[in-house]
């Protein structure tokens, strides 16, 4: 299979542009919780956290459907209908007149953000069998620049136009992206979908231990996205109330996460191509380090603090991806990513809602930066127990007699565990 490589890299470019897409809906709301409840009236900041909850629910339920999908049709046009799908939601979001319709528009924008990763992971693996983690970095990158702009650019809108208006903005610029993907990105060739199509397994995984190790890799990063969700939503509630950031400053502090990411996920998705198990453990300790430190940190570093956290955490990421994707072949590709998101994400972004109750029952010890404590180094400890899922999918490869690189070959072929 031979990709011109001005076609792969136009393709990874604008792959990476969906990506900040997926990922700037993902986190507009997180500056706005306080506005949103008083607008709609809520009893309590966990009905407002909720949004976000049920949008990254409605984003990763599909999401085994829809890796299936991406193993059989054109995942050009799956990425296409998603963003659409996902701008529409926001844009109905803007003018939703109560909070019932707000929960139905954040479901949908939800369903379309469920159609990137499964198709985009196994699209940009396919286009880079060799240096998986640096292409899966750049791509990072795209989300990257969505995680930053999504919470300085809701929070800066937001202080003179009110909530919906940047929503609505962000929504209309969704639309004009999926039309540009759909007119430039590169459609599969003929040659490569039918090999594609001629070596379709009909399980994802031959055996009871290898479907064990998946689920415990799917569960032990879950604790890793759980932290990163809670640390979002912890931390936009903690600078307001436990330091009095206003609207602007919080957006800007939660955007700063995703500044030293634009050179970690390239820069260490690259170093990983040669050892993924060790530098995971290293970024997800670090991360869980600045974790536990942050809450008793003064107000004067902490945006800087947030930088040296999102360098690391956001890194983890691409390294992980590739770990899991050179674990299997690429005609399962799709379904893999789907179910190990589909589990992850579920139970990790349990996280917005469960953080927004919490700070509700601290009712005025919200108030004072060293109530926040021990939910800080909870978070810090789930990332520490991601540790295990990267031995799981390194005990995978193993089994599926897959070496760093064999599985991204150019035509997938089964592995010996696997058969044809």
């Amino acid at each position: 299979m031979h990709h011109p490589p001005s076609h792969r890299t136009r393709t990874l470019i604008l792959a990476s542009v969906l990506h900040g897409f997926t990922h700037v809906y993902q986190v507009a709301l997180l500056p706005l919780y306080l506005l949103i409840q008083r607008d709609f009236k809520l009893a309590g900041i966990g009905q407002a956290t909720f949004l976000v909850t049920l949008l990254m629910m409605a984003y990763f339920l599909p999401s085994y459907p829809l890796g299936a999908l991406a193993d059989r049709v054109s995942r050009k046009k799956l990425l296409t209908v998603g963003l659409l799908i996902n701008a529409a939601g926001f844009i109905g979001l803007a003018f939703a007149p109560n909070y019932f319709t707000a929960l139905l528009c954040v479901a949908i924008a939800g369903f379309g953000g469920s159609f990137y990763h499964p198709a985009a992971t196994a699209m940009v693996v396919r286009l880079y069998p060799v240096g998986t983690g640096r292409a899966l970095g750049i791509i990072g990158m795209g989300a990257s620049v969505g995680f930053f702009l999504g919470p300085i650019y809701c929070g800066w809108r937001a202080e003179t136009a009110g909530w919906r208006a940047p929503v609505l903005e962000l929504g209309l610029l969704g639309i004009a992206g999926a039309i540009a993907f759909a007119f430039l990105a590169r459609e599969e060739t003929a040659r490569e979908a039918a090999s594609r199509n001629g070596h379709r397994l009909t399980t994802l995984f031959p055996s009871a231990a290898l479907w064990c190790l998946f689920i415990g890799a799917a569960l032990a990063f879950s604790m890793r996205d759980f932290a990163g969700s809670g640390m979002g939503s912890l931390s936009s509630l903690f600078l307001q109330r436990a330091h009095g950031m206003d609207l602007k400053s919080t957006g800007f502090a939660l955007s700063a996460t995703f500044i030293g990411a634009l050179i970690s996920n390239p820069l260490f998705g690259g170093l990983s191509d040669r050892g993924r198990f060790g530098w995971g453990c290293v970024l997800l300790f670090m991360a869980a380090t600045i974790i536990t430190l942050f809450p008793h940190l003064p107000r004067t570093v902490l945006i800087p603090t947030f930088v040296v956290y999102g360098f690391f955490f956001m890194a983890t990421f691409p390294v992980v991806e590739a770990a899991l994707m050179e674990s299997v072949p690429d005609e399962v590709r799709g379904r893999v990513f789907g179910f190990f998101i589909t589990i992850g994400g579920l139970i990790g972004n349990l996280s917005h809602w469960l953080v927004g109750k919490w700070v509700h029952r601290l009712g005025p010890a919200a108030d004072s930066a060293s109530s926040f404590h021990r939910a800080y180094a909870v978070l810090a400890c789930m990332v520490l127990l991601a540790m295990l899922g990267l031995a799981c999918l390194k005990a995978i490869r193993r089994r599926e007699g897959l070496a760093p690189h064999a599985a991204s070959t150019a035509d997938a072929q089964p592995s010996p565990a696997q058969g044809s």
